[in-house]
């Protein structure tokens, strides 16, 4: 990847933002790296991305004027993903919603707390062909996640992935599930003028992420540094390369 990837969020290096920093490094792909408690400064906008990633990094921490320079990125072709989190979207603290970067988002955030805490079983669901999505076993090994935000789809958007709800009783000893009738998008596409956009509305790191880290029978570990180390699922991996990979331009459509 010529330009590096812009990451903001995920509290810090070496505590939730660990696991995508240190599968960036795996693959080998750049990356300029922003901490949730750190306010996003024009120079860093002023270099070259090939994605911009917002995880759990509070729209206060983005100036106005620094709103408007990223969708203007965006509109030339900069990648745009926002992952999931108690500071993405609305949430308790994201409050992403009314401002110019959660308005170019492929889906509408809520104007209230949209966190979504699951103790009951919810897997994910592939609905759509798409390169963020093909080529894993979404029907053979359906991945569990532990939470996420509620939104709406935009009509234009594609929804590839769906959170899917289940009841679970146990009847004489076996564990029976039960399929709510409600679904939730989990995984939406768009696009902004010249750049692609995408809304993932778990997380990628614990404890939303659930089972999801740990998806696929194979482990990948991975590492930052010799402080900073990963171990997750070989599947989430590849989800997470498809994902990034396809923002960023790196995969056709």
């Amino acid at each position: 990847m010529a330009d590096p990837i812009l990451y903001l969020g995920d509290t810090s290096r070496d505590t939730a933002a660990a696991y995508l920093l240190s599968l960036l490094a795996h693959w080998g792909w750049a990356c300029d790296y922003i901490p949730s408690d750190e306010r996003l400064a024009l120079e860093t906008l002023d270099r070259p991305h090939a994605l911009i990633v917002l995880s759990d990094y509070p729209a206060t921490q983005v100036s106005t004027e620094l709103h408007r320079e990223i969708v203007r990125q965006v509109e030339e072709g900069t990648g745009l993903l926002m992952v999931g989190g108690w500071e993405s979207y609305h949430g308790l603290g994201g409050d992403w919603d009314g401002t110019p970067v959660g308005d170019i988002l492929p889906v509408e955030i809520a104007s209230s707390d949209d966190r979504q805490n699951c103790d009951h079983p919810v897997l994910l669901r592939c609905v759509s062909s798409h390169p963020c999505v093909d080529g894993l076993p979404w029907d053979e090994r359906p991945p569990l996640i532990g939470g996420f935000n509620r939104v709406t789809t935009k009509q234009e958007a594609t929804v590839l992935i769906e959170a899917v709800h289940f009841d679970a009783q146990v009847n004489d000893g076996a564990i029976e599930l039960t399929q709510q009738s409600h679904v939730d998008p989990l995984l939406v596409v768009g696009q902004h003028g010249e750049g692609r956009t995408a809304a993932l509305m778990t997380d990628v790191a614990p404890h939303w992420v659930g089972p999801l880290v740990d998806w696929g029978p194979e482990r990948v570990a991975a590492s930052l540094d010799d402080a900073v180390a990963v171990e997750v699922g070989n599947l989430y991996a590849a989800f997470l390369r498809q994902l990034l990979g396809w923002v960023a331009c790196r995969m056709e459509n």
